[in-house]
């Protein structure tokens, strides 16, 4: 699997251990790698993607009463929930590039957009 992560443009390094089933990605700065492409790297090699920590930065926005971060680099957008007491993101951030920190749920194949699950939307300075 580390081959595999490591061949998606992007990546700076993967460190997997299988007795955990973990693997931690570091992406390059300015990298344009999406959940796709690497939970595609996983599958190919008949493992499964899981729960995962996320460290994203983007554009926050609302629309329909949904908060949205479009990652940046990338055409990746997912929909902003709070992840248990974490309050909702400051609502002069929209149309700013945060940073997000939080979990995103198993990703499905096919399914429509993501949700992160947020710990934390802060102002990129």
């Amino acid at each position: 699997m580390r081959v595999a992560l490591k061949s998606v443009n992007g990546v700076e390094s993967v460190d997997v251990s299988l007795n955990k089933g973990l693997a931690t990605v570091t992406l390059k700065d300015g990298n344009t790698v999406t959940m796709k492409q690497l939970q595609a790297a996983i599958t190919r090699n008949g493992y499964s993607t899981k729960q995962s920590a996320v460290t994203a930065i983007g554009q926050l926005s609302l629309k329909d009463n949904r908060w949205l971060l479009r990652v940046s680099g990338t055409t990746e957008e997912f929909i902003l929930s709070p992840d248990g007491t974490a309050k909702p993101p400051d609502s002069s951030l929209v149309g700013k590039v945060v940073i997000v920190v939080g979990t995103m749920p198993q990703l499905t194949t096919g399914k429509g957009q993501t949700e992160l699950h947020f710990q934390s939307v802060t102002e990129k300075k």
